[in-house]
């Protein structure tokens, strides 16, 4: 399996994962290979490092019994018990637009994953769950600017997100 770094003309990077360089190439030429951000089939290689399986380093290292000390491979540490402090607006200005990206993916794949998708009766269902008509959960779908404004008029709390259509089909 390669796994390649790509990136699309909008200059978005991601991952892709192929059978071979040919396997790639194929798909990419029969435009089957697109931006998971925004959809573009515009897509070509980066150069990227090879990947090292660090597993067969780290087995080697318990067997010469130079392993690091448990506290340092542990994952059993506890967890916080208040909420990591929002970034400040020069800590979100320093970051990487890579490392952007990474966290709107990880962000829009989370709400994805735990939504329920209404789609166009986005502004009925809302309505019905602020009156206690229908049973509260968390959906995502379609609304006018103009329907988002009146719920909000209401008190519904709702939040506008653009998504392209590409995060409407699945991911791999």
């Amino acid at each position: 399996m390669k796994v390649l770094d790509l990136q699309c003309g909008q200059h978005h990077v991601f991952e892709g994962w192929f059978g071979s360089e040919d396997d790639f190439q194929s798909q990419r030429t029969r435009g089957l290979v697109s931006c998971p951000m925004c959809g573009d089939a515009q897509v070509t290689k980066k150069l990227s490092a090879p990947r090292l399986n660090l597993s067969t380093v780290r087995g080697e290292r318990e067997a010469h019994g130079t392993a690091p000390s448990p506290a340092v491979e542990s994952a059993s540490a506890p967890m916080p018990t208040t909420p990591p402090a929002l970034p400040t607006p020069q800590d979100v200005a320093s970051i990487e637009p890579a490392q952007l990206q990474a966290a709107f993916l990880t962000m829009v794949r989370h709400m994805v994953r735990n939504t329920q998708d209404v789609g166009h009766k986005f502004p009925e269902e809302a309505r019905k769950m602020h009156y206690g008509e229908a049973e509260q959960r968390n959906i995502r779908g379609h609304a006018t600017p103009e329907e988002t404004e009146a719920l909000i008029e209401e008190g519904i709390a709702v939040m506008p997100l653009p998504l392209p259509d590409v995060f409407k089909e699945p991911w791999q």
